[in-house]
């Protein structure tokens, strides 16, 4: 069957139309794959801007002064979940002990 120029000119179009959709579907996972890759780096980052040494003896003073129970117990395993994320270069892990022994200390 032979094609009229209107039919091959449709047929162009309608394959640019599928080069588009294809380039945009790729810039659109390409941007996505940058942010899965840098989102967890900037987590850790704001993680670990909390833990600290200076925190870390706010929040022991903190549990220190704490009556007798199962806040205080949180707390301190919390704390030194904390400083073994610390000593292990773990600073995300450190921030989010960190978080949890401050919140503890809070009462509620």
């Amino acid at each position: 069957m032979s094609q009229t120029p209107a039919m091959s000119l449709a047929l162009a179009q309608e394959q640019e139309k599928e080069g588009n959709v294809m380039t945009k579907l790729l810039g659109v996972i390409s941007i996505a794959a940058v942010a899965f890759a840098v989102a967890p780096a900037q987590a850790a980052k704001h993680a670990a801007g909390g833990c600290s040494s200076a925190n870390l003896e706010k929040t022991e003073t903190a549990i220190e002064n704490m009556a007798d129970g199962d806040g205080k117990f949180v707390a301190q395993r919390e704390i030194a979940a904390a400083q073994d994320s610390l000593l292990n270069g773990k600073m995300g892990a450190c921030g989010a002990h960190l978080n949890k022994a401050m919140h503890a200390t809070m009462g509620k």
